[in-house]
C-alpha cells in the first residue's frame, strides 16, 4: 500500500467514525464515550500524516506507535 492510499484509507476511517458517532443516541454515557471515539478515531488520519512527514527512521517508528495506539484506544472504546 502506498503512501497516498494510507493516507486515503486513514481518512475514511476517520470520515466512518464520524458518521457512527453522529448515529449514536444522545444520552449522557453514549455522549462520553462517542466524543472518546471521535477524538481518537479522527486521530489515527491525523497522526498518520505525521508519519508521512518524519525526519528520520527513529522518528517515523515513534510516530507510528502513536498511530497504532490512538487504533488500539479507538478498538477499545
Amino acid at each position: 500500500m502506498t503512501t497516498d492510499e494510507m493516507k486515503m484509507r486513514t481518512k475514511k476511517f476517520s470520515l466512518m467514525i464520524i458518521d457512527l458517532a453522529e448515529k449514536l443516541p444522545t444520552t449522557y454515557i453514549v455522549k462520553v464515550v462517542a466524543n472518546q471515539i471521535v477524538r481518537s478515531g479522527t486521530s489515527v488520519g491525523a497522526n498518520y500524516r505525521a508519519v508521512c512527514r518524519a525526519r528520520s527512521d527513529k522518528e517515523f517508528v515513534a510516530k507510528m506507535n502513536i498511530v497504532l495506539e490512538e487504533s488500539d484506544e479507538t478498538l477499545f472504546w
